[in-house]
Parts: C-alpha cells; sequence; structure tokens
C-alpha cells in the first residue's frame, strides 16, 4: 500500500529561514511531475532581521516553481517584469522554461514577528516539448481555486483536476494538487485517477490501515491502492500527484531532461545571459562553487 515514508529534514536556505525538505528524496526524486518541495515556517524573527530572510534573484530552466502561503506574505519580482505579493489562499505560477530568474522579498516584518509566515514550495518538472518555453507568471486569486466540503472536511484545489474539481491554473502536465484541513476523525480518500499519489502532513497526525503517521512526511501510495485516512487530531495536509514525466536531472535551481542543458544553464547565469528583475536587478544569488561537496552532488537549492 505505502511505497515510501518520506520524513522532512532540516535544510537551511538562508539566515533565519531554516526548511523542511521532503523532496527530492534519495528513494523518491519526484512524485508525478513534482520534483521538488519545502515547508518554511511557521517563522518568527525580529522584525529588523526580516532582510536578512529575503531570497535574492537566482536562476531557474525547465521547471514551473509553485508557492502557497499558509499564512504571512511574500513580494515575488522576476525577469518577465511580473511583481507579485502573495498571501494566504493564492497561487503564484511561475513557469521558467528556457530561462528566468525571481527573488523573494519578506517585506512585512509584522508577518513574522507574529510567526505567521507559513509556505509551501513545490516545482513542477515540465514536459519535454515545453522545457524551452517562454518564461511565464500568473497569480491566481483564492476565488479562482474552487473550494468543496462535507463531514470534517476542507478542502481547496490548487492546481489539476481531482474529485471531479478543476480550475484555471495553466499546467503543463496532468497533475493534482491540493489543501486539505480535517477535522479530528474524519475520513478521507486519495484521487483514483492518477498513477502517482502522496499526502504531506503539513499539520497533526493521520492513521492509515491502523499505522499512525505524524507531521513531517509524505505518504506515496502504490498505484490502484485507494486507502481511508483518517485525521487522529485536526489535521492539515497537501496532497499531490500525477502522471510521471521520465527521468529529469537536478543542480542547483535547474532542471531538465538534459545533463548537457544543464551546464548550458550554469554557464549562462555566470555570464550574465539570464536577465534579472528590472525591479530588484542591484544584488543576485552567484552560481555555487562549493568545491567540498561530493563529485555529482547538487548543492542546495533556494526555496524556488
Amino acid at each position: 500500500m505505502l511505497e515510501h515514508v518520506i520524513e522532512a529534514r532540516k535544510a537551511s536556505i538562508g539566515p533565519g529561514m531554516d526548511v523542511r525538505r521532503i523532496l527530492p528524496f534519495r528513494l523518491r526524486r519526484m512524485l508525478g511531475p513534482f520534483i521538488f518541495m519545502d515547508h518554511a515556517g511557521p517563522v518568527t524573527i525580529q522584525p529588523s532581521a526580516a532582510t536578512k530572510m529575503d531570497v535574492l534573484p537566482h536562476p531557474h530552466i525547465g521547471l514551473s516553481t509553485v508557492s502557497y502561503l499558509f499564512g504571512g506574505q511574500v513580494t515575488h519580482r522576476d525577469s518577465t517584469g511580473a511583481q507579485q505579493i502573495i498571501r494566504p489562499g493564492e497561487v503564484n505560477w511561475m513557469t521558467a522554461g528556457s530561462g528566468i530568474a525571481h527573488s523573494e522579498r519578506f517585506e512585512d516584518p509584522a508577518t513574522l514577528a507574529g510567526g505567521t509566515l507559513e509556505m509551501i514550495q513545490t516545482w513542477v518538472a515540465l514536459p519535454e516539448k515545453d522545457e524551452e518555453a517562454a518564461p511565464s507568471f500568473d497569480n491566481y486569486q483564492p476565488h479562482q481555486l474552487p473550494i468543496i466540503t462535507d463531514t470534517g472536511v476542507w478542502m481547496r484545489l490548487i492546481a489539476g483536476d481531482a474529485f471531479g474539481l478543476k480550475n484555471d491554473v495553466k499546467t503543463h502536465s496532468p497533475l493534482f494538487y491540493l489543501h486539505v484541513v480535517l477535522q479530528p476523525g474524519a475520513r478521507f480518500g486519495l484521487p483514483t485517477g492518477p498513477s502517482e499519489r502522496g499526502i504531506y502532513i503539513a499539520k497533526g497526525s493521520v492513521e492509515v490501515s491502523g499505522t499512525t503517521y505524524p507531521a513531517g512526511q509524505l505518504l506515496v501510495f502504490s498505484a490502484g491502492i485507494d486507502p481511508i485516512i483518517q485525521a487522529n487530531e485536526a489535521t492539515t495536509l497537501l496532497m499531490l500527484g500525477g502522471e510521471p514525466l521520465g527521468e529529469r536531472f537536478i543542480w542547483w535551481n535547474f532542471v531538465s531532461s538534459r545533463k548537457e542543458r544543464i551546464e548550458q544553464a550554469k554557464a549562462d547565469w555566470k555570464a550574465g545571459r539570464i536577465l534579472l528583475p528590472p525591479t530588484d536587478n542591484l544584488e543576485f544569488v552567484p552560481l555555487p562553487e562549493d568545491r567540498s561537496r561530493p563529485a555529482g552532488s547538487p548543492p542546495p537549492q533556494a526555496l524556488s
């Protein structure tokens, strides 16, 4: 029934910003098209230290970054000229395609001091035909993301297609991504269509087939299995998955079906051929040159 139980690992992406890294995992590099997943927060720091948490302009290729907040707010800027404050219940979907740079700034110190900043960052790999697409950015408001409720269950469709729900979030391959809140004792299932499916327990705990799983775990289920998920307490889940795209290579913030394309992206960033955001172009994250890591081991990724 369960193929993998993945424990989130602590990773640091900057001063004051530790995250729980879920994907990639050594035994499970991807879940459907999802190739990266971080859970940041809740974060509480002094307002004077907020700028130290900023994620400076950095590059991506071959993927879409998806930002979803439980609390707080983050300002996104990218090289298409997009500038967007994302708030809870919204979706920021940025498709890097052939190459984009973006930053994430924490410009509302009050949300940090109050301990309300909490977000999920995922990367969705692109099909080979879309890996070199023109970069784009879209923000989707809560009214564009359908919600359904049942006894003890609240659910929002972040992206894709599940349980008969659809929305206008532009995706490039079959997937589903849901925010689910369960009350104690509530029972819930997984979408039955996709071939790869999992749940990340953000808060609370669930019971599956008599075993309890706490927060900070990603449960990956076998195809064709329809488990019953029961909340032991008030629980928040992210359900995600879809159809696999085939092997992908990942190095720093670059994803591609071709190793040589990642080498080209390294050279492009180093040479300044990937443009910086026009409204945030005075600083950036340099290409990592960490010779202390084992050969072939990727440096830690930026937040998104």
